[in-house]
């Protein structure tokens, strides 16, 4: 095995003899240091960025995998069982969060607790299983391992991304989002290329304790990742202190945060509530600045905002008409029901956004194109459906999916691009391909689901990536938070916090020319990665 050989001196570091006694590791041990290097590794995510800390979490990794060489089929099945416990702590510290959905209706759902808390992060771990031992297949000795870990991780993590309506969620690169100025790097190579860069460097301290005959200078590894992380850190500030916060003229925001109850938000029954709610809260005063919505060109709901079919209560456009004054308009998220012939009964629905102009006509509408499995549809929906299944909605059917990604007109502002809910952490999707580039980007989501948790604070930090990548500032309304306004480097403007109710007025950012990311999409990632596997199995058939 590559990092067998002690140290030159009689004694070894401490840190030699934790390697060794990681790579000798059998049976639950080995189990046990890969899912707490794991469950660690996900105090790098928000809130708490802690991203130096992989730095000991991804050694760690690097060592179960070097240990894996004694095992059967060069170690491939052993590599890949140490990186699914090292994936399932992760995902099982990092998406425990999603449990609080469950708790909404309890009655109904609280028993499925236990399976989606352990069967979302086991089917994530999988990807990590698969990486790894895609890695232990091509391992080299030496420096060189960090880049063939690096290689494999990234292609599994891509895969995550995309497989199964895809799920990219926390992704290893949303580590070095946490410092804006590293976060910068994303302009370049979006999350996928931020993603080889993070395991590449962070698995870099395991070379510390290397055997001379593969490594001749064990401290440049590194050595050369901090001057990488220096590098895109300095990349970063360069390119913050060139793009200065700037403004679109005569337009101004008013982002509305009812924090609102689950409970409110799908019962009928308070439907005036819920509106006397939301119309109190709109006009409300924020101080001398602005006296109330009549002081804003642009007010904005979040996603789902009202327990009924908008467009089938006249009254409810009546109150949003008499709340509006002329040159106001409204963006809003609503359940939308189909075009059906006169009569015919509404069993499913679009989850949209409507522009509203002051006098309660809809200008536009979007329809969600990415729903959320088990949370807007099941898989195999008719089939679960008849075993008593539902999705957490509850409505019978799931949601019908939009047709496709597209910008809207917006009166008295430039055109925007609309996310609902996740939609937004899918980077590939961000841009639809024929549109002229859109000068602001929009996310109505509710973030409720998940109470006060890392949940919405993932989401959030996952939705400014979107601005970094496309060079377009974020206008973000949550129903408990994080609501925000982001400017096209990922600077938060304004917020609201988790937890509180709220209005929030703000300028709208003015967009900046589309950075590398894109103009080239995944392009750039791909490239590197390419280029990282031809060294790698270049090393590896010059060593045997």
């Amino acid at each position: 095995m590559s990092t067998s050989a002690l140290d030159a001196s009689d004694r070894p570091s401490a840190i030699t003899r934790l390697m060794h006694w990681i790579v000798l590791s059998w049976g639950w041990r080995r189990a046990l240091v890969a899912f707490a290097a794991g469950t660690l590794s996900a105090l790098a995510m928000a809130p708490f960025d802690a991203w130096p800390i992989l730095f000991f979490t991804f050694p760690v990794l690097v060592w179960l995998t070097d240990g894996a060489s004694a095992g059967r089929l060069g170690g491939v099945p052993s590599a890949a069982i140490a990186g699914w416990w090292f994936g399932f702590g992760y995902f099982l510290a990092g998406l425990y969060w999603v449990g609080h959905a469950f708790l909404v209706d309890a009655k109904n759902f609280g028993w499925l607790l236990p399976f989606a808390v352990i069967a979302l992060p086991a089917g994530m771990a999988c990807y990590t299983a698969l990486g790894v031992a895609a890695a232990r297949a091509i391992w080299v000795r030496g420096p060189a391992r960090a880049i063939a870990l690096a290689v494999a991780l990234t292609a599994a993590e891509w895969l995550r991304g995309h497989l199964f309506s895809g799920f990219p969620w926390n992704a290893y690169g949303y580590a070095l989002t946490g410092p804006l100025v590293l976060a910068q790097g994303a302009a370049l190579v979006g999350i996928w290329g931020l993603t080889f860069i993070a395991v590449a460097v962070f698995a870099s301290p395991a070379m510390l304790t290397d055997d001379r005959t593969d490594t001749r200078r064990p401290w440049l590894p590194l050595a050369i990742s901090v001057v990488l992380l220096g590098a895109l850190g300095l990349y970063g500030a360069i390119r913050l202190s060139h793009t200065p916060p700037a403004f679109v003229d005569n337009v101004r925001l008013r982002i509305m945060q009812p924090n609102l109850a689950q409970d409110d938000k799908f019962n009928y029954g308070a439907k005036q509530r819920v509106m006397s709610h939301y119309l109190e809260l709109s006009d409300r005063s924020t101080g001398p600045q602005s006296a109330s919505v009549r002081d804003v060109t642009h007010l904005i709901w979040p996603e789902s905002a009202f327990p009924f079919l908008l467009t089938h209560e006249p009254d409810a456009l009546a109150q949003i008409a008499a709340l509006l004054p002329e040159g106001t308009v409204l963006i809003t998220g609503a359940v939308r029901a189909p075009e059906l012939p006169p009569g015919a009964k509404i069993e499913r629905a679009y989850n949209s956004v409507y522009v509203i102009d002051h006098d309660g006509s809809i200008l536009s509408v979007y329809d969600k194109i990415h729903l959320v499995p088990f949370g807007e549809y099941l898989p195999f929906q008719d089939f679960l459906e008849k075993l008593g299944l539902m999705q957490l909605t509850k409505l019978p059917g799931g949601f019908i999916a939009g047709e496709r990604r597209r910008t809207m007109a917006v009166p008295r502002a430039p055109s925007m691009l609309p996310f609902l809910c996740y939609e937004i952490v899918f980077p590939g999707e961000a841009m639809p391909g024929g549109e002229t580039r859109p000068g602001w980007m929009l996310n109505l989501t509710n973030d409720g689901w998940f109470g006060i948790s890392s949940g919405p604070y993932q989401h959030l930090q996952q939705a400014r990536m979107r601005s970094i990548e496309q060079g377009l500032p974020l206008v973000r309304a949550a129903n408990t938070g994080v609501s925000a306004v982001i400017d096209p480097v990922g600077r938060i403007v304004k917020s609201l916090p988790l937890g509180a109710e709220g209005v929030m007025d703000s300028s709208l950012p003015r967009r900046i020319d589309a950075p590398l990311y894109a103009r080239t999409g995944d392009l750039g990632a791909a490239l590197v990665v390419v280029l990282a596997l031809i060294f790698v199995i270049r090393r590896r058939v010059r060593q045997n």
